[in-house]
């Protein structure tokens, strides 16, 4: 595990472990207030694997109720609580603490009603993302956003993080495909926000909650919307012989007008070993691949198909291979799909990096961090959701080796710091979490994110909720110089300051 700094840990808390548990078990039942060593194991973790922190305990409430109860009872007794759904996230949001409640939604797993008139669902956030088109599709309908970790990542993580997905470019990511939420504040208070209807009185609250990495409150329930399944989706296979012809050929589809489903993009390393895995038939003397859905009417397809393949042709495409029915679509999809258990072939290790940067950029940016690969000596595989510029390096490394770890860190900030210096930001789906805190003085003044901690401590005054995440505890960027600070500022204060 990597050196890392966490909240300062409160010892009465731990002292009083066998109380909480003591009262816990009256909100929730004995059975569901998880404490010996062997039955919290599980939770020390979430994706970003190279981070561990034993929690003080677990409990799993079954429905909003007990969760209000909990909350209002840990705010009472000052008791730091981190929200936790699916596990899968990839910035340590759902990190322990040492002295925190873990509060596993797990239980919240099922759909509540189907509404096909007003095409959408209402779900708790434990249902999977793809168990919504599960619930549909012989409707006709599904769920848009598609992150990778579709299969398993729960519809509340998605909320927390805005997820994504290869569809992202066209349907956009989750705030733009929820229509409300039920959320618990950390002082137990039950609030609703948005409903069925498209359009809600008053603040935008709802663009608020997506992406607060569950530091503003709990989500119980989300009301998703639903989409009509499209009459034809074909997709196109384009091989490149640079770098630089695919990143072009990209961009130009898009300032072209042309707006895919889905655009994504992989290097050389990804193209193999996702060929490996998933044998999708990619071509492996590209330097480049990507990967084009276009979904519409037959003509619109068709027709836009015949521009994307122009657009390709002229860039100096190596292979170009259109899908003839659904099976080889989905087999297109196949290796992208498959790309991060695929590069379990290359390293004992991977670490999945998540940053945005301008759709121009994009041939500059994997220039760059090849440079990157070769400065640090570890390999680099790299895929993209091109059509919005999010890019997923993966970081092969040796987890037992600390000395690879911590070049594996240096090599991933730099690549963020690249990000921005091309005119992004760092994190396009994954959220900030533990991850990307100490970089956030990369994009904020001290002023920025005190105005951000302020929202935070409105909700959420004591800072019990999610301690520790998306905001700086160190403060090595101000003493280096890399921050923004204000020409009129002498001093870089501390943060947090409540």
């Amino acid at each position: 595990m990597s050196d890392l700094v966490l909240p300062k840990i409160d010892k009465n808390t731990i002292k009083r472990k066998d109380e909480i548990v003591k009262n816990l078990s009256k909100i929730s039942g004995s059975e569901n207030v998880l404490s010996h060593p062997d039955e919290i194991k599980p939770y020390e973790t979430d994706a970003l694997a190279a981070y561990t922190q034993t929690p003080l305990l677990v409990i799993l409430p079954k429905d909003t109720k007990e969760v209000s109860e909990i909350l209002k009872y840990c705010h009472k007794e000052n008791i730091k609580v981190i929200p936790r759904g699916a596990g899968t996230g990839l910035s340590g949001g759902a990190l322990p603490l040492q002295d925190a409640v873990i509060l596993g939604l797990g239980k919240f797993n099922k759909i509540l009603d189907i509404d096909y008139e007003n095409k959408c669902v209402v779900t708790q956030p434990g249902v999977t993302n793809l168990g919504i088109t599960h619930a549909v599709q012989h409707k006709g309908f599904y769920y848009a956003p598609d992150p990778s970790s579709q299969l398993a990542c729960s519809i509340g993580g998605n909320v927390a993080e805005n997820s994504g997905g290869v569809h992202s470019l066209k349907y956009g990511t989750t705030t733009n495909n929820i229509l409300g939420v039920e959320m618990v504040l950390m002082d137990g208070t039950i609030c609703r926000f948005g409903g069925k209807t498209l359009d809600q009185e008053g603040y935008d609250l709802m663009g608020l909650i997506c992406g607060s990495e569950g530091l503003l409150g709990v989500v119980t329930e989300v009301i998703v919307k639903i989409l009509k399944k499209p009459q034809v989706v074909k997709a196109a296979l384009i091989g490149f012989p640079s770098i630089k012809e695919g990143g072009n050929a990209a961009s130009e589809i898009i300032s072209n007008g042309i707006v895919p489903a889905g655009m994504e993009i992989m290097d050389k390393a990804l193209i193999e070993a996702t060929d490996n895995f998933s044998k999708a038939g990619y071509p492996r003397d590209a330097e480049l691949l990507l990967i084009v859905e276009l979904d519409g009417t037959e003509s619109e397809v068709n027709e836009l198909l015949k521009k994307v393949s122009e657009i390709s042709k002229k860039n100096n495409c190596s292979s170009l291979k259109l899908s003839k029915n659904e099976e080889e679509r989905l087999k297109f999809w196949a290796g992208r799909k498959g790309a991060f258990p695929a590069c379990g072939a290359m390293a004992p290790d991977y670490y999945c990096m998540d940053g945005v940067i301008p759709r121009g950029k994009l041939a500059e940016a994997l220039l760059e961090i090849r440079k990157l690969s070769d400065k640090y000596k570890l390999l680099v595989a790299n895929c993209f959701h091109a059509g919005d510029g999010n890019l997923h390096p993966l970081i092969m490394f040796d987890g037992s080796d600390k000395e690879q770890l911590r070049k594996t860190e240096e090599f991933g900030a730099e690549i963020l710091k690249l990000c921005v210096k091309l005119g992004g930001v760092i994190t396009g789906e994954h959220g900030v979490g533990i991850e990307k805190r100490e970089l956030m003085c990369e994009m904020f003044n001290d002023r920025d994110i005190q105005q951000q901690l302020d929202i935070k401590k409105s909700l959420d005054e004591k800072n019990l909720l999610n301690p520790g995440k998306v905001y700086p505890i160190l403060r090595k960027c101000a003493e280096e110089g890399r921050v923004h600070v204000h020409k009129s500022e002498n001093k870089f204060p501390d943060l947090p300051r409540f």
